[in-house]
């Protein structure tokens, strides 16, 4: 049984932790577009292009998820003097959480994976790379970067893709200097040859790489008991770490004991880089000094969050409070309720799966059937439909005193539980223009008590390409009347 207030109460400790990831960095670019139609010249589909974006990758994506739990985080890794090295330095140089020590090796290619994703389908990927060894100056310098910031950190993480910043004991030698320095050293490994990295205090590879690396079966919970115990002995390990994909995740402890942790329910995305966030709160929580079970079950909810979205994503914090009350009993109405941050969040989430997003806004102070009529026209007219509602204060200057009758905290929890609706944000301006122009909505939507020319933010939506939506009324109900009816009998 999870101990969920225990465990919440010491998430702030993932902020206070200094961490130093050492790895190959990569450049995650994505492509989005539509697909309409087959292409003549092929029975392939063709993606009509709409947006790129592109991001750090690998080792890279370890660092942002530290980062976005908040942690101190060093990272040193080595990049190609080509465009993608400069791009990957540029990416870091807006990463104000992350001090990156980067090497730049000339001649070496800077590996890049370019994902096409047509909807929420993700076509092709094409990756540009050459794995090799660093070049021995390239080595030296980036063993010169990682020395003096182990002094300085409280956990060790090698992101190993096999990519060569690990290879030619570079990985050995680090370990080395972090034991000595008494640093914990968290590994995702790759390859067969787990001898490189022995003497470190976890690996955490997936069920396959764990099969791979000891030559043994890992279906069952006691089949990966058994490889990780076999790779525990080898290279005097503390822990192993195995994830399982649909199964959740294992450790398995020197002692021979082991927990296994089922995986969270949660509408799968994208897998992409769920690793990367397993290792980085693994590192944070046993860095900030939480036991190696708790770490673990953190671990597993920060999983869940990532494959929820779609590309190579992080969970933040604030995320992996949620997705941790979640699991506690916690009011299910409350998760639509959503800051600004938040928002944003799930709008770029929403987006990236290729959704339509609505937005409507009211006070909604005493619900009646006419709000939720309409709700269901503005959710009818798009994929996820956000609310905006007024604040307590913004209420009283447009309403006069003695309204809202219900607070914000109470309406927002009504308006959440209605079906139609997918998230509820307060805002305390009199009118939601910013609150719009955060969400970007592709449908604005308003009773027709309204026109287009007295719709608030009309212009905006319109002038990025979306529409806006008068619903029509359901006639008899008014908050108003009904609380003049309660006061004049």
């Amino acid at each position: 049984m999870i101990d969920t207030d225990a465990l919440f109460a010491r998430l702030p400790a993932l902020g206070s932790v200094r961490v130093l990831v050492v790895g190959d960095v990569m450049l995650d670019r994505y492509v989005y577009g539509a697909v309409e139609r087959i292409s003549p010249e092929a029975p392939i589909p063709v993606l009509r292009v709409e947006r790129e974006s592109a991001m750090l990758g690998g080792a890279g994506n370890v660092a942002r998820n530290l980062a976005a739990l908040g942690a101190q985080t060093i990272f040193a890794t080595v990049a190609g003097g080509d465009a993608a090295g400069h791009e990957i330095a540029g990416l870091l140089g807006e990463e104000r959480a992350i001090e990156a020590q980067l090497v730049i090796e000339q001649g070496r290619v800077s590996t890049v994976k370019n994902r096409f994703v047509g909807g929420a389908q993700q076509l092709l990927r094409a990756d540009r790379e050459l794995a090799a060894p660093l070049s021995a100056t390239a080595r030296q310098n980036l063993l010169a970067r990682v020395g003096p910031s182990l002094s300085e950190c409280d956990v060790v993480i090698l992101s190993d893709y096999g990519k060569g910043v690990l290879a030619d004991g570079v990985a050995r030698d680090i370990i080395g200097a972090a034991r000595d320095a008494g640093r914990a050293v968290i590994v995702d490994p790759k390859g067969r040859d787990y001898g490189v990295y022995a003497g470190a205090t976890a690996l955490t590879p997936n069920r396959l790489e764990l099969a791979d690396a000891t030559g043994m079966p890992t279906g069952s919970d006691g089949e990966v008991e058994a490889a990780a115990r076999a790779l525990i002995a080898r290279l005097g390990l503390d822990h192993v770490l195995a994830t399982r994909g649909a199964q959740g995740l294992s450790l398995v402890r020197a002692d021979g004991t082991a927990l296994h942790v089922p995986a969270r329910s949660v509408e799968v995305f994208d897998v992409s880089g769920a690793g990367d966030t397993v290792i980085a709160t693994f590192a944070a929580a046993l860095g900030g000094g939480l036991a190696a079970d708790d770490a673990a079950l953190l671990a597993n909810v920060a999983a869940a969050v990532v494959v929820a979205k779609l590309g190579t994503a992080t969970c933040s914090l604030a995320e992996l409070a949620r997705g941790l009350l979640g699991s506690g009993g916690a009011d299910p109405h409350a998760s639509k309720v959503a800051d600004l941050a938040r928002l944003r969040d799930e709008v770029a989430r929403w987006r990236q799966a290729g959704l339509k997003v609505g937005f409507t806004n009211g006070c909604f102070d005493l619900l009646h059937p006419g709000h939720v009529s309409l709700m269901r026209q503005a959710r009818a007219a798009c994929d996820r439909l956000v609310v905006g509602l007024n604040s307590d204060d913004s209420v009283r200057r447009l309403k006069g005193a003695g309204r809202p009758v219900n607070g914000e905290t109470a309406r927002a929890t009504v308006l959440a539980s209605l079906a139609d609706v997918d998230l509820v944000t307060v805002f305390a301006e009199d009118t939601p223009l910013a609150l719009i122009e955060a969400v970007r909505p592709d449908v604005l939507i308003k009773g027709a008590d309204y026109t287009r020319e007295t719709v608030v933010g009309a212009d905006l939506v319109e002038g990025w390409g979306g529409r806006v939506v008068l619903a029509r009324l359901a006639e008899g109900h008014s908050t108003t009347a009904t609380i003049r009816r309660m006061g004049g009998g």
